[in-house]
């Protein structure tokens, strides 16, 4: 768990947005930021975005949501969103539970994803929902 990240402060409404401005989230982040990882699957290794996780009610779409493009593959159960106008990927809805929303860390405002240090990478291209029984 993050409460701070660098010399950012993670506030419990933490604001978010995409390169170019047109998209901007709300995040309620009452224990700072938690679980963040990478993922090797194969979205996650062409975005390379470093993710954490919030529950559905935890994410508010403020400005843009007419911008916002889903993307589904696969499973088509994970929902990937990311702003039509600049391209940055800003959350998803997660494959491995769909209750939580993963979000792009480094969308979040005065935040650099590279001061946390070493993230732990989930293994992604194993994923137990891929498996056949």
């Amino acid at each position: 768990m993050y409460r701070k990240i660098g010399n950012t402060e993670i506030n419990p409404l933490h604001r978010a947005s995409c390169h170019c401005g047109a998209v901007e989230l709300e995040l309620t982040l009452p224990s700072g930021v938690e679980n963040p990882r990478r993922c090797d699957c194969s979205i996650c290794r062409r975005k390379g975005a470093i993710v954490a996780s919030v529950k559905l009610d935890g994410i508010r779409i403020i400005k843009g949501a007419e911008v916002l493009k889903l993307y589904q593959f696969n499973t088509m159960t994970a929902k990937h969103y990311f702003c039509s106008i600049c391209g940055v990927y800003t959350h998803h809805q997660r494959r491995s539970n769909p209750e939580e929303y993963g979000y792009n860390l480094g969308c979040l405002e005065g935040v650099n994803p590279f001061d946390l240090g070493d993230v732990v990478t989930n293994d992604g291209v194993n994923h137990p929902a891929d498996r056949t029984p």
